[in-house]
C-alpha cells in the first residue's frame, strides 16, 4: 500500500478554500481546552497547600478533568452530529464557565475536583468537533497546514496556562480561573456560526446516515490505529508537562512564576512551530512526519531526566512540545481520513484516546519519578516510543 503521506491524492473535502473568516473561531476554540486543563500544573503546590492534602493527592485534578473528557469523547463526536454541531458546542462553552467558576469558589478539595471533572465534560463537546468541522471547511491539498493552525492556538492555550497559573499562584491561585471563565464566556457568546454547521448530519458532502450506522462507522481498524498512536504519544506529552513541573522544584528550586515559564516552553514552541509543522505533513506526508515527531518526543523525555541545567531543561521542554504539536497533527490526519462517514465520532474517539494519556499520565509516572527521576522520564518516553514503532509499518495507515 503506498504511502499515505506522499501520495496527492485528496484528503480534505471542498476543492476552494473558504474565506479566513469562516475558520476562526474554530482555531480560536482550539485554545480553551489545553489552557483549562494546563492551568493548573504550576500551582500544584498551592493547591495542595490551600485544601490541606498532599501534593500527589491535588496531581490528580489533572486526571479528575481529562479522565470524564477522554470518556465522553468516545461517543461526544457522534452524539453531537445527531443534535446539531453548533448547538452542541455553545453549550459546552457555557458549561464550560460554570464549572470553571465552581473551581474558583470551591471550599474542598472534592469540590474542586468537581469543578474539574464538569470542565472535561463540557471540553468533551468543543474540541473534537471543531476539528471536524474543521475539515469540512477546508480544501484538501492544505488540510495538514489548517490543523497546524489549529495545533497551534491548541499550543498556545498550553504555553499560556503555566505562565497564567504560575503569576496566578504567586497571588492568589483563583485568578486563573477568573480568566479560563472569561474565555470561555467569551466563545459562548461569539459561537463559531459560519464554520460549525448547524443542521444535523455527518457533514455537507455525506449522505443522512442513521445513528446505527455512524456508530458502526467507527469499527474500522485504521481508526482503531490512529487511536491507539494518539493515546502513546500524548501519554508521553502528557508525562513531560507534569514531571517538568515538579522537576523544577526538586532539581533546581524554582518558584511558581518560574516553574510556569519552563513549562510554558512546550505550548509556546508547539505555537511557534506547528504552521510549518502543517506545512511538512501536507508535503512530507503523515506517516514519515509521524515518524520523525514520535521519535524525537520520545528522546528529548528521556533527556530531560538526565539534565542538570534549567536552561537545557527549557530546550528540551521546547523540542518536546514542537514534537507533541507534530504528533498531534499527524493523528487528527489519519484519523479525520480513517472513516469518511463519520469524521466529528472518529476524530471524537481518537482525541478522546489522546487525553486518557493525559488522564493515566500521573498514574504511571509519578510513583517511578518519586524514585528517581531520570526513572519518570525514562518511563514517560516509552509511549511516543511506542506510537514510533507502532506506525512505522506501511500497512493500513492511509489517511484517504
Amino acid at each position: 500500500m503506498p504511502d499515505p503521506g506522499t501520495s496527492s491524492a485528496p484528503v480534505g473535502r471542498h476543492p476552494h478554500a473558504p474565506p479566513r473568516t469562516r475558520i476562526w473561531a474554530l482555531n480560536l476554540g482550539g485554545f480553551i481546552g489545553p489552557f483549562g486543563g494546563g492551568v493548573v500544573a504550576p500551582m500544584l503546590p498551592e493547591l495542595a497547600d490551600r485544601y490541606g492534602t498532599s501534593l500527589t493527592t491535588v496531581a490528580w485534578s489533572m486526571s479528575v478533568y481529562t479522565l470524564p473528557f477522554a470518556i465522553l469523547m468516545l461517543v461526544s463526536g457522534t452524539l453531537a452530529d445527531g443534535w446539531g454541531r453548533r448547538r452542541t458546542v455553545r453549550g459546552g462553552y457555557l458549561l464550560y464557565v460554570v464549572a470553571t467558576l465552581l473551581c474558583m469558589v470551591a471550599p474542598t478539595i472534592t469540590g474542586f475536583f468537581g469543578g474539574r471533572a464538569l470542565q472535561g465534560v463540557a471540553n468533551a463537546f468543543t474540541t473534537p468537533l471543531l476539528v471536524a468541522a474543521l475539515y469540512d471547511a477546508v480544501p484538501a491539498a492544505v488540510l495538514g497546514r489548517a490543523l497546524g493552525r489549529f495545533a497551534s492556538l491548541q499550543a498556545a492555550g498550553m504555553a499560556f496556562a503555566p505562565l497564567v497559573g504560575g503569576v496566578a499562584a504567586s497571588i492568589d491561585y483563583r485568578w486563573a480561573f477568573v480568566v479560563v471563565a472569561a474565555a470561555a464566556g467569551l466563545l459562548a457568546t461569539v459561537p463559531p456560526r459560519d464554520a460549525v454547521p448547524a443542521e444535523r448530519g455527518a457533514g455537507a458532502d455525506s449522505p443522512r446516515l442513521t445513528s446505527r450506522e455512524r456508530w458502526r462507522a467507527l469499527a474500522n481498524p485504521r481508526l482503531v490505529r490512529a487511536s491507539a498512536m494518539s493515546f502513546l504519544f500524548n501519554l508521553s506529552a502528557a508525562g513531560v508537562m507534569l514531571l517538568v513541573a515538579l522537576l523544577a522544584v526538586d532539581r533546581f528550586g524554582l518558584g511558581p512564576t518560574s516553574r510556569g515559564l519552563v513549562v510554558a516552553a512546550f505550548g509556546t514552541a508547539g505555537l511557534v512551530a506547528a504552521p510549518w509543522i502543517g506545512h511538512v505533513v501536507d508535503r512530507a506526508g503523515a506517516r514519515r512526519a509521524g515518524l520523525v515527531a514520535f521519535a524525537l518526543l520520545a528522546v528529548v523525555t528521556l533527556l530531560i531526566g538526565l539534565t542538570h541545567s534549567v536552561v537545557g531543561v527549557v530546550v528540551g521542554v521546547a523540542l518536546a512540545g514542537a514534537a507533541a504539536t507534530g504528533s498531534r497533527v499527524v493523528v487528527n490526519t489519519l484519523a479525520l481520513g480513517s472513516t469518511p462517514d463519520n469524521r466529528a465520532g472518529a476524530t471524537s474517539f481518537a482525541m478522546s484516546m489522546m487525553f486518557l494519556g493525559t488522564a493515566v499520565a500521573p498514574l504511571l509516572f509519578l510513583p517511578p519519578y518519586t524514585r528517581d527521576a531520570a526513572l519518570g522520564f525514562a518511563t514517560a518516553a516509552v509511549g511516543a516510543a511506542l506510537a514510533a514503532a507502532l506506525l512505522a509499518p506501511r500497512s493500513s495507515t492511509n489517511p484517504r
